[in-house]
């Protein structure tokens, strides 16, 4: 289970609204060259940490690498960061801190292993993850961010910064009114109204991605708005508490721990039977719907479920 806090509405909407948004920034990417990636990187020390990391994270967010020369992982992943943020193209920065160099700033962040990232968004950090991810999983990760931070703007228009030299505008809202209404309800933090939305246009479409993702974000958010990580944290200590590990897994889900919630409940399917299995299985595949369906953590899963089930 993720050790970030969760600070309010912004990190709750990185699994839902930034969807669409996703697909416009794969398209980005295609347009975005290669040279951008090396004004978007800056190394940070202690001295800078405050100008370079928490002053620039209120104008768009920084990304912070917290990396070892001694770490194996750090020398595969950092080439991967500095790669995937320089196709932002200046609407996000990357920061790389040295550890071993810059001690102070990994004991505040209460970073327990390297490498470590963190999104830092005004002044914050927002989410974040402790492995080495391939380039697409960074993608997606941070796609769903961006998507997050466009929507805290959409909701606070009046402390959107203007863009920096060199930087391109988030595209403009466009699409399904229906959908456009769920996007609007969750800035406004209508769940009900969101759902309802996301629900009138799977009655026309049954088959739209979009609303299929969204609604089941809107039941992620709501099953774990009033939740205390820690107290489920406790209580998924004991394996038979079935409620603990459902909530468990939707609150990695939020975290972007989607592999290893699925491994959660793919591992209480194994070991339950009758009405239990059968409500993991469903809570298990609802989960499903908040991925794309090309998501590779999906066919990963869902062969895992099979095996677990025959």
């Amino acid at each position: 289970m993720a050790d970030f806090s969760r600070p309010g509405s912004l990190y709750g909407a990185i699994d839902l609204g930034a969807r669409k948004q996703a697909l416009e920034a794969q398209a980005r990417r295609e347009a975005a060259g290669p040279q951008a990636a090396s004004a978007s990187v800056a190394d940070v020390t202690e001295e800078t940490f405050t100008t370079d990391v928490i002053d620039r994270s209120m104008t768009v967010p920084v990304i912070l690498d917290l990396w070892s020369p001694r770490s194996p992982g750090s020398a595969q992943l950092s080439p991967a960061l500095e790669t995937v943020v320089g196709e932002l193209a200046g609407r996000a920065v990357l920061a790389k801190v040295n550890v071993d160099t810059s001690p102070q700033i990994a004991q505040a962040l209460r970073v327990q292993a390297v490498p470590t990232v963190l999104a830092i968004f005004q002044g914050q950090a927002v989410t974040g993850f402790q492995q080495v991810l391939p380039e697409e999983e960074i993608r997606r990760w941070l796609d769903e961010l961006m998507g997050a931070v466009e929507q805290f703007y959409q909701a606070n228009p009046d402390v959107r910064p203007p863009l920096e030299e060199g930087a391109e505008a988030p595209p403009e809202p466009a699409g399904d009114p229906d959908l456009l209404a769920a996007e609007q309800a969750i800035d406004e933090g209508d769940l009900d109204a969101a759902a309802a939305a996301y629900e009138r246009l799977l009655a026309r479409n049954p088959a739209n991605e979009d609303a299929k993702m969204g609604l089941a974000g809107v039941g992620l958010i709501k099953r774990t708005m009033t939740a205390d990580p820690a107290d489920v944290q406790r209580r998924a200590e004991d394996p038979a508490d079935i409620e603990a590990q459902l909530l468990s897994a939707d609150l990695e889900m939020l975290a972007g721990q989607v592999d290893e919630a699925f491994a959660r409940l793919v591992a209480v399917v194994k070991r339950t039977s009758g009405d239990e299995r059968d409500q993991v299985r469903k809570h298990l595949i609802g989960l499903f719907d908040a991925l794309p369906p090309e998501d590779p953590s999906l066919a990963k899963a869902r062969r895992a479920l099979a095996s677990a089930l025959f």
